[in-house]
């Protein structure tokens, strides 16, 4: 469907896709599921981000309650949220400035 989109509108069907892979009938996520989910297939991302006070909140937040299951729309929020503030994001952003 998106053969003719943008790299923009790729990578986010993509998340979609990645997501209702994952999702139960319900289209959620359980925290659990979730956070191996992010582990697995967002880990450029998080590598080395342990030990930064945001990312021990939204992974410690994913172990609270960790059946509680999460919507597609709160996903993106992790995603994008991991993202800001990966280590990942800085040395795009120097790719970007060196070319």
């Amino acid at each position: 469907a998106l053969r003719k989109g943008s790299d923009l509108e790729k990578a986010f069907a993509t998340a979609a896709l990645v997501y209702n892979n994952h999702a139960d009938p319900e289209s959620k996520l359980s925290k659990s599921e979730t956070k191996s989910l992010l582990q697995s297939q967002f880990w450029h991302f998080i590598q080395g981000q342990e030990n930064k006070p945001k990312y021990q909140e939204i992974i410690s937040s994913l172990d609270e309650e960790s059946e509680n299951k999460i919507n597609f729309e709160d996903f993106m929020i992790l995603l994008v949220s991991l993202t800001l503030m990966s280590d990942l994001l800085q040395e795009i952003k120097n790719v970007k400035t060196t070319k």
